[in-house]
């Protein structure tokens, strides 16, 4: 018996969420969690570039929570499912400020705006830093639709702070300083 990737329930521009339910491909549930989603292949980006082994070891962790993350927010507090499906807690927020504190305590203070770049590996995590933003704010929209675990937006906000200080990691260990953002002239 061979299971297809189409199931044409998708057609009529609805999709199914845990638990039950459906809702429009335009819903901004969706959009958080098609962002979550788009996140995740990011991280798989910058993957594939050599990275500090410990922050190697937390993006493949991150990017295993990111479908928790997509989990939760596509299965209504009230589904009969809930509780077989996992979700963020505090607890994944406190292990990224633990993270973010061990690195920044390794990096030179920051006292300027700095621009995206430098390694590879560094320029894509700071795209995933501004994907990951997107990601906060289509959580925000859903939010004022539905009700959504409270642990999802210090989750997204404190990601964003970690991949920030993971590009700065990886430049600072290649030897690349910052690129200090300064105001051009016309």
């Amino acid at each position: 018996m061979s299971s297809r990737i189409y199931t044409r329930t998708g057609d009529d521009g609805t999709t199914g969420l845990f638990g039950g339910g459906r809702l429009l491909k335009s819903h901004p549930l969706l959009e958080a969690y098609g962002t979550v989603d788009e996140l995740n292949a990011v991280l798989g980006i910058v993957l594939l570039y050599p990275l500090p082994p410990e922050v190697q070891a937390d993006l493949r962790t991150l990017s295993s929570w990111l479908f928790i993350v997509g989990a939760d927010l596509a299965t209504p507090l009230e589904a009969r499912t809930r509780a077989s499906i996992p979700c963020i807690t505090e607890e994944h927020v406190r292990w990224l400020e633990e993270r973010i504190d061990a690195y920044e305590a390794e990096l030179p203070p920051l006292r300027n705006f700095i621009l995206p770049g430098g390694e590879p590996a560094a320029a894509h995590l700071h795209l995933a830093r501004t994907v990951c933003r997107r990601a906060e704010r289509a959580v925000v929209a859903a939010a004022e639709r539905e009700r959504l675990n409270a642990a999802l937006l210090p989750f997204l906000n404190r990601l964003s702070d970690y991949l920030f200080i993971a590009a700065r990691l990886v430049n600072y260990r290649a030897g690349k300083a910052d690129t200090l953002w300064t105001p051009a002239a016309p």
